[in-house]
C-alpha cells in the first residue's frame, strides 16, 4: 500500500491532509538529501496517508519514512533493508544504498537511499490493474523464478498471521477459519504497481515475511479481476500454485484481505470481482462490501 521504493510509476497517494505535516516532511526529505549528498530533481511521491514521501536524485531513489516515535511497525520499518541482506541476486529488485534514521520532536524517520529504476511499473496510480497486459512468456518466467527465488529465504518475519486468519476468514468470507498448513517466503504485496514492464523488477519489499502457499500470486490474481484476459493469464502462469489445496488455501486468504480493504472504501470497483471469486472458490455467497 506504500509507494515503492525504487521507482517513481506506482502506487501514488495524496499528500498529508494537514499542511504542517507535508511541510514537515519536506523538510525531513531535504535534511536527508544534505546528509546524503544528493539532490532531488524529481517529484513528490507520497505513500498512503502521507506516511512515506519519495523523491528521484539523480540515479538514486530517495525514500522518507515517518511514524509516531512510539508506533513504529518495525517490521515494514525494516523490511527494505532486510530484505536488501536477505534476498537472493536471483530476485530482481532495487538495490539498497543507504539508510539514515533520527527523531525529532515526537516523530521517528526513516531515509532510504535505493537505486533508482528508470522502468515505468506496469499499472500506475494504485494496485488495481485497469487494462490488460500483453506480456512475453519471458516475462512471466521471470516472476516465477523471482518467487521461487524469494521462497528459498529463511526467516522469521510475518507478512500474514494465522491469528489474523482465525479471526477474519469467517467474518470476510463466510467460511470457517482454516489452519494454514504451508507458509512460504512472500513479497506480502504483489501487484501490478509493484512489477515493472519488462525486464521485471520487483519494487516495494518493505512488507515481505512468511504468507501462505498461494497467498502473493492470488493477491496478484485478484488485483487483476477486472481484466478477465490478464487474470486467466495469472491463473494459467501459476496454475502449478493456485489449483492445489495450499494454494486455494492462500488465495482464499488473499481475497479476505482485500474483502476487508474494500469494507473500508478500497477499491470499489473491485468489491464485486472479490465476492464472486471468494464464492467460486468457496460455494458460499460473499456479500459485496
Amino acid at each position: 500500500m506504500n509507494a515503492a521504493a525504487g521507482s517513481p510509476s506506482t502506487a501514488v497517494f495524496v499528500p498529508p491532509h494537514d499542511r504542517d505535516d507535508q511541510v514537515r516532511m519536506r523538510h525531513a526529505h531535504a535534511a536527508a538529501a544534505r546528509t546524503f549528498k544528493v539532490t532531488p530533481t524529481g517529484p513528490d511521491v507520497w505513500g498512503w496517508q502521507g506516511r512515506t514521501l519519495g523523491r528521484r536524485a539523480g540515479h538514486w531513489w530517495l525514500r522518507l519514512v515517518c511514524a509516531p516515535e512510539d508506533k513504529r511497525n518495525l517490521r515494514l520499518w525494516e523490511g527494505t533493508a532486510t530484505a536488501h541482506q536477505a534476498l537472493p541476486a536471483a530476485v530482481p529488485r532495487p538495490r539498497l544504498h543507504d539508510v539514515l534514521e533520527w527523531s525529532a520532536h515526537g516523530h521517528a524517520y526513516r531515509a532510504e537511499l535505493s537505486e533508482y529504476v528508470p522502468l515505468p511499473a506496469l499499472q500506475a496510480g494504485g494496485p488495481v490493474l485497469t487494462a490488460d497486459l500483453d506480456l512475453p512468456s519471458a516475462w512471466w518466467a521471470d516472476l516465477r523464478r523471482a518467487l521461487e527465488a524469494t521462497s528459498t529465504v529463511q526467516t522469521d518475519r510475518q507478512a500474514v498471521r494465522q491469528q489474523w486468519i482465525d479471526k477474519n476468514l469467517t467474518r470476510f468470507l463466510g467460511v470457517p477459519a482454516l489452519q494454514v498448513s504451508a507458509w512460504t517466503t512472500g513479497h506480502g504485496d504483489l501487484h501490478w504497481a509493484n512489477l515493472t514492464s519488462p525486464p521485471l523488477v520487483v519494487l516495494d519489499w518493505e512488507g515481505w515475511g512468511l504468507v501462505p502457499v498461494g497467498f502473493d500470486v492470488g493477491l496478484l490474481h485478484a488485483y487483476s479481476l477486472t481484466q478477465p484476459v490478464t487474470a486467466a493469464r495469472v491463473r494459467a502462469e501459476f496454475a502449478h500454485v493456485l489449483d492445489t489445496p495450499a494454494g486455494r488455501a492462500g488465495e482464499l486468504v488473499a481475497l479476505a484481505q482485500l474483502l476487508q480493504v474494500a469494507g473500508r472504501g478500497g477499491h470499489p470497483d473491485l468489491a464485486p470481482h472479490l465476492a464472486r471469486r471468494a464464492e467460486h472458490l468457496t460455494g458460499t455467497p460473499v456479500p459485496i462490501p
